[in-house]
């Protein structure tokens, strides 16, 4: 295969991974929420432990996207050598 077909492939794979990781996320956020309302993170006596797993699961969404990035970046730079 060609150097334009390598990078062409790479691109399209990455693009398709990203799309499909972002029509993922509404999965999650529907577990997110619920572990939010169990933990009960709006209350302001919970304890530090609580208050630490709260921030832990809101900080999930962010590194997925992230993640997806990062997959993207990588299939795009792997399809250009």
């Amino acid at each position: 295969m060609n150097k334009r077909g390598n990078i062409f492939f790479g691109v399209s794979v990455g693009i398709f991974l990203y799309v499909m990781g972002v029509l993922f996320i509404p999965f999650l956020t529907d577990d997110i929420t619920s572990a939010r309302t169990n933990l009960d993170c709006t209350n302001t006596s919970i304890t530090d432990g609580t208050k630490l797993t709260c921030l832990n699961v809101d900080i999930v969404i962010p590194y997925f996207i992230w993640f997806l990035l990062c997959l993207l970046l990588g299939y795009i730079a792997g399809g250009m050598s």
